[in-house]
């Protein structure tokens, strides 16, 4: 029991500061510094990953399985590419003019993933730089029923090449990993309406007229508001894709860091161009209800390396807390 309750503190101690050391043929070669935000991730929530070394990739192990993985990119010291304006006050005076830098990376837990113990592993070019032992803390995601109609299923069975095209496309932007960041603070609710019609991650039971059904997850947050409701972009970013979709109607897609990007559906109209810049709370477009859409709505999802993740994570916490990162790996 006494040696039990030695390794439960090792993990949970891992879990909020550690450092570790790197090894190669053999040999002790440098110690890592690290943190990991949150300290008990549950399933569809992003982490972010903060190094004090030099990093390419962040591996999430479950069972021994790859479950996850994101690429490294780089916080150099003063970093003043984003473009949020925050007047908040400095939450640590001691941090100077002159913050030092790290590697950071953000991974998702994806919704599939039971509770248990996992792995992240941290790669650089020569190989294992660092392992990290987390838990995975329980989650209950809704259930619902989704009764299509004719036009609808036949929106979404009948075979169509554009289709095929347009989901090509849109895995073609998810699944790219820029360099820059736009964003590290908190995002902001893309509507003022607090009224949801579906939940992040619901199981998907989808009814056909011809009693056939099929599940899916869902990816994003429902908002049931009217045609003609203003939404905003919910960070800086760039918009990546603003047009019109068979399945999502008119589209808004914005990157804010590497491999972290949110999604605007089901629009009555959009009111910003692809390859511009946006900030936080900037008009993106109208509600509407076009595309595969039972009634009026905006559906907003977030994708983190091609995972669904959780958009509310970021609306509690920053996206990178630069200040709490440096703190925890410098001093």
């Amino acid at each position: 029991m006494n040696n039990m309750i030695r390794i439960f503190l090792v993990l949970f101690a891992s879990l909020i500061f550690s450092s570790c050391t790197a090894t190669a043929n053999n040999a002790v070669t440098a110690q890592v510094r690290y943190t990991i935000i949150p300290e008990a991730p549950r399933p569809g929530d992003p982490i972010t990953i903060g190094i004090n070394s030099y990093a390419k990739e962040v591996l999430l192990f479950v069972n021994e399985k790859q479950a996850a993985k994101a690429l490294c990119f780089s916080i150099p010291a003063e970093y003043s590419g984003e473009l949020e304006r925050s007047r908040a006050p400095r939450r640590n005076s001691r941090l100077s003019e002159r913050q030092p830098g790290f590697m950071a990376a953000i991974i998702t837990i994806p919704t599939t993933i039971e509770a248990e113990v996992a792995t992240i592993i941290i790669n650089n070019e020569a190989g294992l730089l660092c392992e990290i032992p987390i838990t995975i803390t329980p989650r209950e995601f809704h259930s619902e029923t989704l009764r299509l109609t004719p036009a609808l299923s036949s929106l979404a069975t009948d075979p169509n090449p554009q289709r095929t095209a347009e989901s090509r496309r849109l895995w073609e932007i998810l699944s790219t990993t820029g360099n820059q960041v736009y964003h590290t603070g908190p995002f902001v609710l893309p509507v003022t309406s607090t009224r949801r019609t579906s939940q992040f991650a619901s199981r998907r039971i989808n009814q056909y007229p011809n009693g056939r059904t099929t599940t899916s997850i869902h990816a994003g947050v429902d908002f049931g508001i009217p045609t003609g409701t203003p939404v905003v972009a919910c960070g800086a970013g760039k918009v990546v894709l603003a047009r019109m979709r068979i399945i999502s109607g008119y589209s808004v897609i914005i990157e804010h860091a590497p491999g972290v990007y949110s999604i605007y559906y089901h629009l009555d109209s959009v009111s910003v161009q692809e390859d511009t810049i946006v900030e936080a709370g900037e008009l993106i477009g109208l509600s509407g209800s076009t595309g595969f859409s039972t009634g009026p709505h905006l559906h907003w999802e977030l994708r983190v390396s091609t995972e669904n993740t959780d958009p509310d994570a970021f609306i509690s916490r920053p996206i990178i807390d630069k200040e709490l990162i440096i703190s925890r790996i410098y001093n």
